[in-house]
Formats: structure tokens, sequence, C-alpha cells
């Protein structure tokens, strides 16, 4: 099949890579428009972008497909199918309806749970114990088009959306190339999405990841995980952003207010409102990440409160 793929970060990059190395065409890749990033605000281009011109395939770039010029690029492709996974921009209806076999998409949840833009994050701070992927025909609305294939994923006690994310990228592309044949045969077996079930997942912001000690530790656990590597979960120590990457449950009964800090054996605990928890690796600002040992041979925090 004359393939078209469309994708942006590099959570699409090893769906793209594995359809690069079947016997399929990849014709042209879609991916969003270069943009300025990081501190010195360079334009960067796309991981997507990057693999692409690594495979000397076309990239096509438009802001939408509300420009005609950029429809008709698309129609000229001639694309038996088009592929997409994280591409971050909404297809019309036209463009959906345009390769013979309509488009595919690749979604980081069991739909319809999770719908929408931050999947992996809302799984893990909703403290779920599974998460997956699933293969749907797409169609006008928000992930609600019927269902191709899923894979389920049990979610690990130790996984963060990071670690996550690189298992279900992974997933979604062998699920794609396990699918291909039947697409290509039309054997497909579309299911409906339920109505019941349904969640979103919005969009993440920096604000939301302030810790609030005042809560279960469990929560403020799954808050760790869930915002790395993006946005991060922080806290305020003596008035400067204390960012924190890793931490552990423990059964310690607290004996300070939520937010202090307890120094045991080189340990950095903190209360929260029933239990301790050990903050494993952090990231006082200004300064690289790092082990909550080292930091605390050169600052004396016993006692101090977070917040």
């Amino acid at each position: 099949m004359k393939i078209i793929f469309a994708g942006t970060p590099d959570f699409s990059v090893p769906t793209l890579k594995a359809l690069l190395a079947s016997k399929h065409t990849v014709c042209a890749v879609y991916t969003q428009p270069d943009r300025p990033a990081g501190r010195g605000r360079k334009i960067q281009i796309s991981p997507v972008k990057q693999c692409a011109l690594d495979a000397q395939i076309p990239v096509e770039q438009p802001i939408n497909f509300k420009n005609p010029e950029a429809l008709d690029t698309f129609k000229n492709y001639q694309a038996d199918l088009m592929i997409v996974v994280a591409y971050g921009i909404i297809l019309p209806e036209n463009v959906l309806n345009t390769p013979r076999l309509g488009c595919i998409n690749i979604h980081a949840s069991l739909l319809p749970q999770w719908r929408g833009a931050a999947p992996i994050q809302r799984a893990i701070l909703s403290g779920d114990l599974e998460t997956g992927v699933t293969l749907m025909q797409m169609d006008k609305g928000l992930d609600t088009g019927d269902m191709l294939a899923k894979v389920t994923y049990p979610i690990a006690e130790e996984d963060t959306s990071s670690t996550l994310h690189d298992t279900l990228s992974t997933l979604g592309a062998q699920a794609l190339l396990d699918l291909l044949p039947a697409v290509e045969e039309k054997q497909l077996n579309p299911v409906p999405q339920p109505d019941a079930d349904v969640s979103y997942a919005q969009k993440l912001s920096k604000q939301e990841a302030l810790v609030n000690w005042d809560n279960p530790a469990v929560d403020v656990q799954r808050a760790i995980q869930g915002y790395n590597p993006w946005p991060v979960a922080h806290t305020l120590l003596r008035e400067k952003p204390l960012r924190i990457w890793q931490a552990k449950l423990t059964t310690e009964l607290p004996t300070g207010t939520p937010g202090q800090i307890k120094v045991d054996r080189n340990r950095l605990l903190v209360a929260c409102n029933d239990n301790y928890i050990e903050i494993l690796e952090l990231q006082p600002a200004n300064k690289r990440r790092m082990a909550a040992a080292d930091y605390l041979s050169a600052h004396p925090v016993n006692n101090l409160i977070l917040g």
C-alpha cells in the first residue's frame, strides 16, 4: 500500500520506522510546522520530520487543511491509507475521506477511556491499573472512531509517564504491523466505542503539577510519576522552586505537618496527610537533577516545610 504518515513527537517515531521497514511505501510524511523551542527559542524540527528526512521521504507541514493548496497536495499523493500518531492537527472530513482505505489512528489509551491530549499522564494520575493502545478508524469526532484493535498493558508501580510513553509507542507500532494485512485485504472488524466509561484526558498545565502535601501520599506519588517528564511535579523550598523527579511510598506515619521534611539516615522524607513519602531524585532551581542523598550532603533541610 501507499501510505501517508502523520505524526509529530517522539511517540510517533517507532511507528514511522516500522512502516519504513515494512513492505509498504511511505509516500509522504505530515508533521507540524517547525517552531521555536527551548530557552534560546531556536527553530526546531519535529522528531518525525528528522526521521523522514533521514529516510529521504517527502515532508509536508501545513498549518491546517483549510488552504485548498494543502488539500490538493494531499490528494495528489493518491495514498491508499493514512496512519496518524500524535499528529496534533485536527483532520477535516475531506482529508479523512481522501485515502482509499481511510485514516487509522494509534491512541495511547484503552478507548473510550482517556480520549484527548494527555492519555498516558491521566491514566497514571487517576491510579489506573492498566492502560494500552487502541487503533481506530478515524472519524470527525475527537478519538470517537470505531476500534480496530486493542493492546492492554498493566501499569507497574514504578512506571512514570516517561516509561509508559516509550512502552506504548513500541506496542502501538507492532499492533499496526499486525493489523495492516487485514486493512489491505479489507477484513477488518470495526467495533463501535461504547457510550459508557468515556473519559477525557485534558491537556496538562504547569500549574497543576504544584504538589499539594495535604493530599494522601499515594496521590502525591501519582503526581510525581504522572508529571515526569513534563511539566514535572514541583514545590517550594525556602521560596525557591524545587522539582521532584522520583519518589517512593513509605508506611511511616508522619510526626510533622504536611510538607514538613524529616531527614532520617540520609533519606529525605516529606510528610503527607497520612504517610511520609521518600524523595529519591530532585532538582533545585538552576541546578541539575540529583539524588536526594547527594542533595542532603550539602543542604541542612531537616524540619523545613515545603510549599
